[in-house]
């Protein structure tokens, strides 16, 4: 469907600045962040003074890279306010990670914090092409995940009508997207499957919903999985991006007349790409490490923050900002099979790519002896459920030796038999091997 085209009297100064104009704001933001850092929170204190630098040093953008790093393992250590910036008492809201993996990761906002996420989310949905009175059916995960109330306040902030849905019941969403008729949906990518593959199954075409952008995030997704999107829904298909302890949703977002890779809201948060080994800081159109450093919150401010992403800052394009790349993985995602750096969005383009399978995928990883194995589950579309699997596996399996370069064993089940995600991230990975 056509891109819907942005009225440029509706966009803020800043996104048509010149490079000179917001790297001044950048810099002036970054001194009292960094100030603002190092009076309020012991655990920067600390950093800064170990590593022998103070906030003074930091007299261009280029200072920056003079600063420790932040990890969440910073963040579960100092675990639950440790790291505001401000009383307690000034905190109107929390959110957390989930902690599955240790302590969850705690982040505060102030009210003036609130106002700047709502702010840079209504920005992205209008990137997106929503508008004012548009009808915005969020199946974003509410309560301490970011994703449902961050999309909320950012809607609700454009002007535009929310359906609070949350995730999951997805019998549900489809009554709700049927009936009220929303013109976007926000969402993470593998829900939006889940719940195109609902429409179809009551026999309702996904196309001929009122749906017409899509945006989506909270999960890496390649362009093979926006292209299916858009093709099965008949809908334009736009990234957002975030994560909780820099902001949550917001923090870059594409605009839908270019597609191009989400637009880092520079004005809020200064990006770098690093040498995930070396943690140097390398040139943009480089892959590497995304980090990032807040430069307007004031509960939590993050100072080169190791987001783990690993992507590349491309030039501006619809914005006067720098883009992201796609999310190729995660640094601490990427699994290491015989020596060969596989990543599940690797996978996920070849499964795409094959017409009889849908776009759900796992990958188990075992070990037999001293050697890991992989095997990559897929299944079957429902038109293709009678299509010869000990073929298409053999199929599949060749292709991924071939173009990633390691070996596994490809199972394909029947319709339907893999895992769905309802609420939240999709289980891309079980790793089986000893810890």
């Amino acid at each position: 469907m056509p891109a819907k085209q942005p009225n440029p009297g509706d966009l803020e100064a800043i996104e048509t600045a010149s490079r000179d104009q917001l790297t001044a704001l950048q810099l002036q933001r970054l001194q009292w962040t960094l100030q603002h850092a190092y009076e309020r929170v012991p655990h920067y204190r600390r950093a800064f003074d170990a590593k022998g630098v103070h906030p003074s040093d930091c007299r261009s953008l280029a200072d920056l890279a003079k600063f420790p790093f932040t990890t969440k393992h910073h963040l579960r250590d100092n675990y639950p306010f440790g790291m505001f910036a401000v009383p307690r008492e000034q905190v109107v809201r929390v959110h957390a990670s989930s902690g599955t993996t240790g302590k969850p990761t705690v982040v505060g906002y102030t009210r003036r914090d609130i106002d700047n996420w709502a702010d840079l989310v209504a920005r992205s949905i209008r990137a997106g092409g929503g508008r004012p009175g548009d009808i915005v059916h969020v199946a974003y995960g509410y309560g301490l995940f970011t994703g449902g109330l961050g999309a909320h306040y950012g809607a609700e902030r454009l002007g535009c009508t929310v359906v609070p849905m949350s995730g999951g019941q997805t019998e549900k969403q489809v009554q709700l997207i049927t009936d009220f008729r929303p013109d976007i949906i926000m969402v993470t990518p593998s829900y939006m499957q889940v719940i195109i593959e609902e429409m179809e199954r009551q026999g309702i075409d996904p196309r001929a919903s009122s749906i017409q952008v899509g945006i989506f995030g909270a999960e890496p997704w390649t362009e093979a999985m926006r292209h299916d999107i858009e093709v099965r829904a008949g809908l334009d298909a736009v990234d957002i991006y975030g994560l909780s302890e820099v902001m949550g949703p917001g923090v870059a977002s594409e605009c839908i007349e270019a597609k191009d890779g989400p637009v880092i809201w520079e004005d809020h948060f200064y990006p770098e790409i690093i040498d995930p080994i070396s943690g140097d800081v390398v040139p943009d159109g480089e892959e590497g490490e995304l980090v990032f450093t807040t430069l307007t919150k004031e509960a939590l401010p993050v100072i080169r923050y190791r987001t783990r992403d690993l992507t590349r800052l491309l030039p501006p394009t619809a914005r006067s900002m720098r883009r992201m790349g796609k999310i190729v993985g995660r640094s601490d995602d990427m699994l290491i099979i015989r020596g060969v750096n596989v990543f599940p969005t690797q996978v996920e383009e070849l499964v795409l790519q094959h017409g009889a399978l849908s776009g759900q995928y796992q990958l188990v990883v075992t070990r037999s002896g001293a050697l890991d194995d992989l095997q990559v589950l897929v299944e079957l579309q429902p038109q293709h459920a009678n299509a010869a699997r000990e073929g298409i596996a053999q199929e599949l399996q060749h292709r991924i030796k071939n173009l990633i370069g390691v070996s596994a064993t490809v199972s394909v089940g029947a319709p339907d038999s893999i895992e769905r995600t309802l609420v939240g991230k999709a289980r891309r990975v079980i790793d089986k091997r000893p810890k």
